[in-house]
């Protein structure tokens, strides 16, 4: 088989699996051609025009629901490999039919792109970049929380997203989890991020939730952020990149 066919079909196999699936794995796309890992940086560094290649993971370059959260992820800077790991090991807790909540932020937009496009679930969310992921999935209920919009952090606020229609907010949706997020994580401070409207919000969601699960990478560790939402026993688990505690 000459080298050029070669090449076309690891592109036609490479972009199946992404409009299943919305991402890849480095690993698990070498995996599927039978090659190193380099051959497809290779094969992704030659086509830039159709896959966008981030923190060991393989995306559509095209689709404007991934363009938004990739771009988000790359103005956060550093720790992706790290947020999507962690992302990995939160997965393991969702089973089928639940009710979850996926928080704000550059860690947790990693979940909502690693669902299965073929697990049923209601995703309520009040992010843009975790909105955009939840859009690609087929068998995904998702409930979107409004309001204000912030860019800085993608994220919603305002009477909508906390207290919602009649007043009752979150307190209306059966929550089984919420993967809650941080920007930082002191033993004896507590857990805090950098926005206030976002603490609001994650003590309410945290308030009606059957279980709560935080989840970073352990570079947020020692770290204390402005805005001071809950305690470190709070959580059900923590979940970074080495796994749950």
């Amino acid at each position: 088989m000459k080298a050029s066919k070669r090449k076309v079909e690891r592109l036609a196999l490479i972009e199946q699996r992404l409009a299943q699936k919305g991402v890849l794995r480095l690993r698990d796309a070498a995996a599927l051609l039978g090659v190193s890992e380099m051959t497809v940086r290779r094969t992704l560094a030659a086509h830039g025009e159709r896959f966008s290649y981030y923190g060991g993971y393989i995306l559509p370059a095209a689709s404007p629901e991934g363009a938004s959260a990739f771009d988000l992820q790359q103005d956060a800077g550093s720790n992706a490999e790290s947020k999507a790991r962690a992302c990995e090991h939160a997965l393991a807790f969702i089973q089928p039919d639940d009710t979850i909540f996926i928080d704000c932020g550059t860690t947790l937009d990693n979940l909502a792109r690693l669902i299965p496009s073929d697990l049923t679930l209601t995703v309520i969310c009040y992010s843009l970049n975790v909105a955009n992921w939840l859009a690609k999935k087929p068998k995904v209920q998702m409930i979107l929380l409004g309001g204000q919009y912030h860019q800085a952090s993608s994220s919603f606020s305002g009477l909508d997203a906390v207290f919602g229609v009649g007043g009752d907010g979150l307190s209306r949706y059966g929550v089984h989890k919420a993967f809650i997020s941080a920007g930082g994580v002191d033993i004896k401070r507590g857990v805090t991020c950098s926005y206030m409207h976002e603490a609001v919000v994650k003590k309410q969601v945290m308030a009606v939730a059957r279980k709560n699960y935080l989840v970073f990478d352990e570079s947020k560790f020692n770290r204390v952020r402005p805005a001071l939402f809950a305690k470190v026993d709070a959580f059900d688990a923590m979940i970074t990149e080495n796994g749950a505690r």
